[in-house]
């Protein structure tokens, strides 16, 4: 079959080129780099000519209210190219507990990105996963100054973003699910607790305090993040710290 990989360059994106073309079909990554642009539309329509599969792997520049408007029309534009261009199959790459977050910008947009393709005309496939493991800095980053990181005790399940393009890379590969399918590292975690254990195995000596105001993820209520019954992947969060 042949893939058209919109995002193909990223983290995930190049990862999903690389396990379909290993696999045997021919997956084409597509980017702003590459001449092709989801908002403008440019370069949309010849990246899917002739494709079976559309993959869509972008994301918006910004997590605040400006992201909605970027899904809105990102999915807009891919789904008339689609239609133009015969695509039997559209997957995305979404979020456990996407819709169980209203209070956060960037999840609400994330859910439209979700409704916007349930409600189109191509059969789909919408793969959500928990936390990557290669954004943790990032989450400590956030409410970090150089003595203390101050996290909530929202529980996580990371997953390692190999672990999520293999993932979707099979998806992408079968039949239209015509649903979500989710994805989850195969530990859970407080967040604070993962903090600490981070800093720890980094000889970090900064402290990790307890502060259920403190991040975005101080906006989720309960534990909404995280699946005990999604498909479980392999990577556990110490052997990929090492």
């Amino acid at each position: 079959m042949k893939f058209a990989v919109i995002g193909g360059t990223g983290l995930i994106g190049s990862q999903v080129v690389k396990n379909l073309n290993a696999a045997g079909h021919e997956a084409v990554p597509h980017s702003q780099s590459t001449g092709t642009d989801v908002i403008s539309g440019l370069g949309l329509d010849e990246a899917v000519a002739g494709a079976d599969v559309l993959v869509n792997l972008t994301n918006s520049p910004t997590f605040d209210e400006a992201s909605a408007a970027f899904f809105q029309t990102s999915m807009d534009n891919l789904l008339a190219a689609g239609r133009k261009g015969g695509i039997r199959h559209f997957v995305i790459l979404s979020i456990v507990g996407v819709d169980q977050v209203p209070e956060l910008d960037y999840y609400r947009a994330k859910a439209l990105q979700e409704d916007i393709l349930t409600a189109g005309p191509i059969p789909y496939s919408i793969v959500r996963a928990t936390q990557f493991m290669e954004f943790i800095d990032a989450i400590l980053a956030w409410t970090a100054d150089s003595d203390t990181v101050r996290l909530p005790a929202t529980p996580i399940q990371p997953i390692a973003a190999k672990d999520v393009a293999d993932a979707v890379a099979e998806v992408a590969a079968g039949a239209p699910l015509g649903g979500i399918r989710n994805i989850a590292g195969p530990e859970i975690f407080a967040l604070d607790e993962l903090g600490r254990f981070t800093l720890s195995h980094k000889s970090d000596t900064r402290t990790v305090v307890t502060d259920p105001t403190a991040g975005m993820f101080a906006a989720v209520k309960g534990d909404v993040l995280t699946d005990k019954n999604a498909h479980l992947a392999p990577t556990h969060y110490a052997d990929w710290l090492s």
